[in-house]
C-alpha cells in the first residue's frame, strides 16, 4: 500500500465517521479499564450492561477490593472467561491502590505495569482516558487494518507496529475508532459488504478477490 493510497483511506474514514467514540460507558478512567477487561471477547453493549450494576457500589479500586473473587464473578459472568477477567481486576486494583494511591496511571509505560493489564488495554486507557496516542488492535482493527492494506502482518502486535507507520500519529486514536467503526458496520468478519464499501477501491482484500 502506497502512502497516497493510505491518505485516501484514511480521510474517507474520517469522513464516514466523523463522530466515532468509544462504546464503553465510564465515568472515569478506573471504570474505563475495568470495562476494557471486561470487554475481551466480549460485546460492549454486554458489558455496559454489567458495569451499570457492578459501579453502583464499586467504581472505584478501594471498593472493588471490598470484593472476593467469586463475588465478583457473579457481576461479571455474563462476560465470559470470568475467573481470569476477576482475577484481572482485582489484581490490577491492588496494584492501583498499593502502587499509584488509588489513581489509575496516566502513564502508558506505568499502566502496562498494572497486573492484569496488556498493550491493548493499556493503550486504549491511555488513548480514551488521557487523551495519549495510541493506537489499540482489537479483533476489528487487525481484521479491518489488514483487508484494508494499512498493514500486512499475522499478530496484533505487529499490526499495530505497521499501523503506527502508516497513520499519522495525532490520528492514532482517531484511527482506532474509525476502523473499529468500520468492522462493525461494513467489513464484518464473515461477510463483508465490500459492494457497498466506499473503501473498495484501495482495499487488498476486494482487489484481489475480484
Amino acid at each position: 500500500m502506497n502512502t497516497e493510497d493510505n491518505e485516501k483511506i484514511l480521510a474517507e474514514l474520517k469522513r464516514l465517521y466523523p463522530d466515532a467514540a468509544p462504546a464503553l460507558k465510564y465515568s472515569t478512567p478506573y471504570e474505563l479499564l475495568v470495562a476494557v477487561i471486561l470487554s475481551a471477547q466480549c460485546t460492549d453493549e454486554r458489558v455496559n450492561k454489567v458495569t451499570e450494576v457492578l459501579f453502583k457500589e464499586h467504581n472505584t479500586p478501594r471498593t472493588m477490593l471490598e470484593l472476593t473473587q467469586e463475588e465478583l464473578e457473579k457481576y461479571i459472568y455474563s462476560c465470559g472467561f470470568y475467573h481470569s477477567k476477576a482475577a484481572h481486576i482485582l489484581s490490577a486494583s491492588e496494584d492501583i491502590v498499593e502502587k499509584f494511591g488509588g489513581e489509575v496511571p496516566s502513564d502508558h509505560s506505568k499502566l502496562k505495569t498494572l497486573a492484569g493489564v496488556g498493550q491493548k488495554t493499556a493503550n486504549v486507557v491511555y488513548a480514551v482516558a488521557f487523551g495519549g496516542d495510541a493506537i489499540a488492535v482489537d479483533t476489528h482493527v487487525f481484521r479491518v487494518s489488514n483487508r484494508l492494506g494499512l498493514a500486512e502482518a499475522s499478530t496484533p502486535e505487529k499490526t499495530e507496529l505497521q499501523l503506527k507507520e502508516a497513520i499519522p500519529k495525532s490520528d492514532w486514536s482517531k484511527a482506532h475508532h474509525w476502523l473499529i467503526y468500520h468492522g462493525r458496520r461494513v467489513c464484518h468478519s464473515q461477510k463483508p459488504d465490500c459492494e457497498n464499501c466506499t473503501l473498495k477501491n484501495w482495499c487488498e482484500y476486494y482487489i484481489h478477490r475480484t
